[in-house]
């Protein structure tokens, strides 16, 4: 199962950011795909309860819907990313017009920060997208957005490489929920058993 990003990708996409260097103490949370009506309230809440910050990569169209949502992300000191406007995969799609739609967004999410829907992003696009964001990709990948999957076993995806300087992704959608309703405080337990602390992305 894919819960680690495979090295050759990382060989391809050397500008894309796949962890951070240790400091001893900060693990980074994100969140794609939001922000959501319930559920984004409800992960903000699991958040502040352990003092944690998280970086949540927003779709355009979902700001544009729920910019209210959006504004209490900011205004409980998360930080925001750009996940395109329209949730675009890459391939198959003029570079153009994938790089629009990121400006799109751009104009509704104040970030320099951007993430690939579904790592579906050609070389081309990646070299146009470098110009203008930081490609924040992730080292632990929860796939809770895979419904065969338990909310234990989503945890279990994240828990074991939960170390300092890792990106772990998750999603505050409502195709997710069930599962990160569960695991997500599963994870944050074991974040804090660890003596780290969940930190936003801020570059």
């Amino acid at each position: 199962m894919l819960f680690r990003p495979p090295v050759l990708l990382k060989k391809i996409y050397p500008s894309f950011i796949w962890r951070f260097p240790s400091d001893g103490e900060s693990f980074f949370l994100t969140f794609d795909d939001g922000p959501t009506p319930d559920v984004t309230p409800w992960v903000l809440d699991r958040l502040d309860e352990y003092g944690a910050k998280a970086t949540f990569f927003c779709l355009g169209k979902n700001v544009d819907m729920y910019p209210d949502i959006y504004q209490e992300v900011l205004r409980r000191g998360h930080s925001v990313g750009n996940h395109t406007y329209s949730h675009q995969k890459g391939w198959g799609m003029p570079a153009t017009d994938y790089v629009i739609d990121i400006d799109t967004a751009a104009d509704l999410i104040d970030s320099n920060l951007f993430r690939p829907p579904y790592f579906r992003i050609t070389r081309l696009q990646e070299r146009l997208v470098s110009e203008k964001y930081k490609n924040v990709m992730w080292s632990i990948l929860a796939r809770d957005y895979n419904r065969s999957l338990s909310s234990r076993q989503c945890a279990k995806n994240v828990i074991p490489h939960i170390g300092s300087g890792e990106i772990a992704v998750m999603h505050d959608s409502v195709k997710c929920f069930e599962r990160v309703e569960s695991a997500l405080p599963w994870i944050l337990d074991e974040v804090y058993k660890k003596n780290l602390k969940c930190k936003s992305i801020i570059l």
